[in-house]
């Protein structure tokens, strides 16, 4: 479905973020004249245009989602190293009770888990990553934190997530990251993309400076 998102933007509904990311894929790699933009979401592409061009990119749309494949778009397999627990990861108690597991078990589901980003979103470098196994699906805080320092490693029932910067958060916090995700000085400025595979490797605290900072592979 294509439908107005203010005076010179579509939001196109495909479904799926497997789709949202194919047409987003599309749209880079063959531009239809009079699109200056996309950004793929969790089930929907929004499509920033030229207002006066409206009707040709809606027919050029139209085939493309026509055309799409149910495949994944293929991304990037990136390696976050995380501690698990203690200062970095204070909810990680609470989460195991809550999941009838031990700490090291849900570290080690979490661990084994190869999530994808799905979009990003909420602040700059945040990525929505799923889905989790459904022993990990917990809720969201009760009170959610004002302060939630970067890196945090958190969940929220079928999602996982880093936060790129000191925010506020209301998903229950399991680790942190040393490596450093979004940077305005950079292209692109955010680590992690729609469609990149996300595997989270335990460290240990003593490791925190090896990692610290930029990924080598940005």
């Amino acid at each position: 479905m294509i439908r107005d998102f203010g005076e010179s933007a579509f939001l196109v509904e495909v479904g799926d973020s497997k789709r949202a990311q194919a047409l987003a894929a599309s749209l880079v790699a063959r531009p239809i004249d009079g699109v200056t933009e996309v950004v793929p979401g969790l089930e929907s592409l929004l499509v920033e245009l030229d207002p006066s061009a409206a009707d040709d990119v809606t027919v050029a749309l139209e085939e493309r989602i026509a055309a799409l494949e149910d495949a994944a778009t293929p991304g990037r397999h990136r390696r976050i190293p995380v501690v698990y627990g203690g200062e970095h990861g204070p909810d990680l108690g609470t989460v195991a009770a809550q999941c009838g597991l031990t700490e090291a078990e849900v570290v080690e589901r979490h661990t084994a888990a190869e999530l994808r980003v799905l979009f990003d979103g909420f602040a700059p470098g945040f990525a929505y990553l799923g889905e989790l196994p459904s022993e990990l699906r917990v809720p969201r805080l009760a009170t959610p934190r004002t302060h939630t320092p970067p890196g945090s490693v958190a969940i929220a029932g079928a999602l996982s997530g880093i936060y790129p910067a000191d925010l506020p958060g209301g998903w229950p916090v399991i680790g942190r990251t040393p490596v450093v995700l979004f940077d305005p000085r950079r292209e692109p400025p955010a680590y992690l993309a729609p469609g990149d595979r996300v595997t989270f490797v335990p460290i240990g605290a003593a490791d925190w400076p090896e990692d610290a900072g930029p990924a080598g592979d940005w």
